[in-house]
């Protein structure tokens, strides 16, 4: 089986034997059931051969389609004229490069069609007398395709506020031909990462009609289980032999690392495919859609927001809370949401909200190691550390585990953990502690759970052993530990089979780690 890896051009994919999961029955309901379109995926999420896709079906390659759904939906095959805009790969830092993206695409057009733009005519009006030709030459509408229509801003958000002023300008009015040229069109599907509300660019012409969160479309980009289980059986097979396991365990390892991704309230599970594929390549569960690059824009959003990501996750919000990006620094969470880094999780019908967390392993093993890395200003690989600290707890070493966490947190500058008010220490603390128990989780199984007596700070739990933590900042270890036999928080595992550790902790807001340390066994 060949995968596709760094190939976004469907008719290359069809011809030269690559895999490739059949979209195109939605493809058909696109192109025969609207006309302006606007989808929001992750990056490296498959938009750009979603639009590749688009552009040989409007391009009526017949040949191309031969075997998929499509073939029995579509019975006249038409070709119409593309125009396809494509702001990957561009650097939109620099004054000017959007304007000059823009005229390369129109003057070769221009040069196509035998138009001449004379010194008066901007964009956006040059753009609408092509489109205009187009549709004289086919008489069919011209179709226009806008891969990442968004990057032009991101490029430039918070690090050049008046260059994102002039780049949203220059879209709104380019975009603006759209309804000036609806006569000339048959269809217009515009990608990107966000959906900005505030910047208006869109505000120019008809509103796109926004799939982002449809439930038909939401299987559009990504692999569901079911075309995972059923197209990649083989892969599966060869990875199960390669690891001495067996089948399912394999799917379950994918299903923790990769899944986990919902764009509707109808929840189907959508696997990342750019992971996917490389793991099927190389035969390894690694870290490789967030590895492949973090957005300087979102480091410098996390960087800029003076709340933690434990404000954000694992909350019930309404849908305009997290579906517009609205240019505000001060709320990220659209912004992460859109970008990947959190899905929907659950969805309350009565309440109509949708509860928002990290996808799966992979996101929250990478973006939590990012954030802890740049809150703690350390050098230590944190992802390591939690690994270390997880394995150490899953094979009962809970004094190696004592030893390591205090190691770690002694490590950590002296300048970052000092703070000068009782409230900003406590806060340092509880958020240090979170990011470490939530990376934690990757390798065990995690639990903060309300109980009739009160919420238990930390629960960890492996195969063969159960740890309750009591946490205290200058406080004492024997008074923590008390806690948890007052609250009777070991009472849900008296009939528990495991080993049950009940630990409380004391950490020095001098020192900045454990100074008190008191342990039981139930």
């Amino acid at each position: 089986m060949k995968y596709p890896i760094g190939i976004q051009t469907f008719e290359q994919i069809i011809e030269q034997g690559f895999v490739y999961v059949d979209k195109t029955d939605l493809v058909y309901s696109l192109a025969t059931e609207g006309k302006v379109y606007f989808l929001s995926r992750p990056r490296r999420f498959g938009k750009s051969l979603l639009l590749s896709t688009l552009r040989s079906y409007f391009e009526g390659k017949k040949e191309l389609f031969k075997g998929l759904k499509i073939e029995n939906l579509e019975k006249n095959w038409h070709q119409h004229i593309i125009f396809h805009f494509d702001f990957n790969g561009v650097n939109f830092t620099l004054p000017g490069s959007l304007e000059a993206c823009i005229e390369g695409y129109l003057a070769d057009w221009e040069q196509e069609y035998g138009i001449s733009s004379g010194p008066d005519f901007n964009l956006g009006s040059r753009f609408e007398k092509i489109l205009k030709a187009a549709n004289e030459r086919s008489g069919r509408g011209a179709v226009v395709l806008v891969d990442e229509y968004d990057k032009p801003l991101l490029d430039v958000l918070e690090q050049n506020p008046e260059l994102l002023d002039k780049n949203r300008e220059t879209l709104k009015a380019f975009y603006s031909i759209f309804k000036r040229a609806d006569a000339y069109l048959r269809f217009v599907f515009l990608t990107g990462v966000t959906k900005f509300s505030q910047v208006s660019v869109f505000s120019g012409f008809n509103q796109p009609k926004d799939i982002s969160l449809y439930d038909r479309y939401e299987t559009l980009c990504g692999i569901t289980e079911q075309e995972l289980h059923c197209l990649f059986a083989e892969p599966i097979r060869k990875m199960a032999a390669l690891e001495h396991c067996s089948e399912e365990e394999i799917k379950y390892r994918l299903k923790q690392h990769y899944d986990g991704y919902h764009f509707s309230e109808q929840m189907t599970d959508v696997y990342n495919p750019f992971s996917i594929l490389n793991a099927f390549d190389s035969r390894k569960i690694r870290d490789y859609w967030f590895t492949s690059g973090t957005p300087s824009y979102l480091i410098r959003l996390m960087n800029h927001f003076n709340e933690g990501i434990d404000q954000l996750t694992g909350k019930y919000y309404a849908l305009d809370a997290f579906i517009n990006y609205k240019a505000d620094m001060e709320y990220p969470l659209p912004m992460i949401y859109q970008s990947g880094y959190l899905t929907i999780k659950n969805y309350d019908k009565r309440r109509k909200t949708f509860l928002l967390d990290f996808p799966n392993n992979e996101v929250k093993n990478g973006f939590l190691a990012m954030i802890a890395a740049n809150y703690l200003s350390t050098n230590e690989d944190v992802s390591n550390l939690a690994q270390d600290l997880a394995f150490a707890l899953e094979d009962g070493e809970l004094d190696t585990f004592r030893k390591q966490l205090t190691a770690f947190l002694a490590s950590i500058p002296y300048s970052m953990r000092r703070k000068e008010k009782e409230p900003e220490r406590e806060r340092y603390f509880q958020y240090t502690f979170y990011l470490l128990l939530r990376l934690i989780s990757i390798y065990t199984i995690f639990i903060e759970k309300e109980q009739s007596e009160g919420r238990v700070d930390c629960i960890v739990e492996t195969a063969d052993y159960v740890y309750i933590f009591e946490f205290k900042l200058d406080g004492d270890a024997q008074k923590a530990l008390q806690q948890i036999e007052d609250k009777g928080y070991a009472r849900p595992y008296e009939a528990d089979k495991r080993m049950v550790y009940k630990i409380g902790v004391n950490f020095s807001s001098e020192t900045g780690t454990v100074d008190d340390w008191a342990s039981t066994v139930m």
